[in-house]
Order: structure tokens, then C-alpha cells, then sequence
């Protein structure tokens, strides 16, 4: 797990350094006059609906854990009780130097009764048995944990602490997941989330079948003039 301290810091002050995304109303005015006020949301804001934003230094352990329970498996679960209890239970210099590691994660997890383990699996296990995981990824060389969500038509869902919610291409996934470990909860397949239209609201398919077809373009740009034409 090494770099993975390293990896959250930074993506944290990636994160920090961005605008904070915030909702606000817009009116709109239709062609009698009247106004409305629409409530709107950035995509910013959207990815993190659905995805627990990580507070602190070497904390998308804690965060990622946090994103799992509440929205994977309805279990009300803040980032800072996951990072206290972690923080508490674990190692505090191992977790100083390297960040919260999967055992840390699991020790918690049971604490709250859920069980859970690593598994090297093919990622499309988690689509045949519907069962969202925390995975460690690595990224512009450095090691994060994010929690996948989904998977379909080519693209992996994930729930990233510094980001929030995005997709992947599965090839890109393919390669970022290193070491091919998925970490389950196994104890609760009842109450397992994944793919969840909820999550895929921030990352909608291209609608193709909207596409304008080549002879339809005529009406669409201007023309040029024929010699008759003037």
C-alpha cells in the first residue's frame, strides 16, 4: 500500500485548489415575460451526491469506506467516524507514512457487522453478482482507493474521494488496476447496490441515435451556392 498517503494528499489539494461547487438558482424567462427559478447543480456538484468528498491528509481510506456504506448498502456513515475509528484501531504511524490500508478497512467494517475480504477476481464479477467494492487504482503514480460502483457498455463507474462519481473507460480501468484485487463485503448481498441509475445520472451514454445523418446536415449549415444560385 505504499503511496497511498501520498496519493490522497495530493489529490485532496488537487481538490481543495478547485472552485467549491455550489447550487444556485437561475430564472428563467419564457416568452409572455414570466419569470421561474430553476434550482440548478453543477456537475461538480453532482459527483458528489453519490460519493463521499475526502477531508483530510491520507484519509480516501476513510472516505472511499464512508461511500461504500452510505450509498452501496443504506448504512448511515460519516468520513470523519470512519477516520476516527480507523485512525483509533490502526496503526498511527504506519498510517501517518502510508494511509489507511484494506486491513484497516475490514477491522472497521467488522466492528459494524458487515464482513469483508479481498478477492483477485475478474472485474466483471462484481456486474454477475451485483456487488459494488472499494479497489486500490494507481494514478499518475501514486496509489488511491476508490469504490466501483458500476459497470456496463465498456465503462466502469467509480466513486472517487477526490473527484466524486466518473466514469472510466474499462480498457483505462484495466490499466490503472494494478494488482486485480477487488474488496468485498460478503455478509450483505441483500442489501448491495450497483448500478444504480442514481450513480449513472453524472455519467449519461452518448445519445448516437440523436445523431444527424450526412444528407441531414443539409439544412442544418449553409449551403453553398450553385452557378444558378445567384
Amino acid at each position: 500500500m505504499r503511496q497511498v498517503a501520498a496519493t490522497c494528499v495530493v489529490a485532496l489539494a488537487y481538490a481543495l485548489s478547485c472552485p467549491v461547487a455550489s447550487a444556485d438558482e437561475m430564472t428563467v424567462v419564457d416568452p409572455a415575460g414570466a419569470g421561474y427559478a430553476m434550482h440548478v447543480t453543477s456537475l461538480k456538484e453532482a459527483r458528489f451526491k453519490r460519493t463521499v468528498r475526502q477531508q483530510f491528509d491520507f484519509s480516501c481510506g476513510s472516505a472511499a469506506v464512508a461511500t461504500l456504506l452510505n450509498y452501496q448498502y443504506d448504512y448511515p456513515m460519516t468520513e470523519q467516524t470512519a477516520f476516527a475509528q480507523m485512525w483509533e484501531n490502526g496503526n498511527q504511524e504506519k498510517i501517518r507514512q502510508q494511509g489507511f490500508s484494506l486491513l484497516d478497512i475490514r477491522r472497521f467494517l467488522e466492528a459494524h457487522g458487515f464482513v469483508a475480504d479481498g478477492f483477485e477476481l475478474p472485474l466483471q464479477t462484481l456486474a454477475r453478482t451485483h456487488t459494488p467494492a472499494i479497489v486500490l487504482i494507481t494514478e499518475h503514480g501514486y496509489h488511491h482507493f476508490v469504490v466501483v460502483k458500476g459497470l456496463r457498455d465498456g465503462r466502469v463507474l467509480v466513486g472517487d474521494p477526490a473527484t466524486g462519481t466518473r466514469p472510466m473507460s474499462l480498457a483505462s480501468f484495466e490499466q490503472k488496476w494494478e494488482d486485480h484485487v477487488i474488496f468485498v463485503i460478503h455478509n450483505r448481498p441483500e442489501r448491495a447496490v450497483f448500478n444504480d441509475p442514481r450513480d449513472w445520472r453524472v455519467a449519461p451514454s452518448a445519445p448516437l441515435y440523436t445523431g444527424i445523418a450526412r444528407d441531414g446536415l443539409y439544412n442544418v449549415v449553409m449551403p453553398k451556392h450553385g452557378p444558378s444560385d445567384y
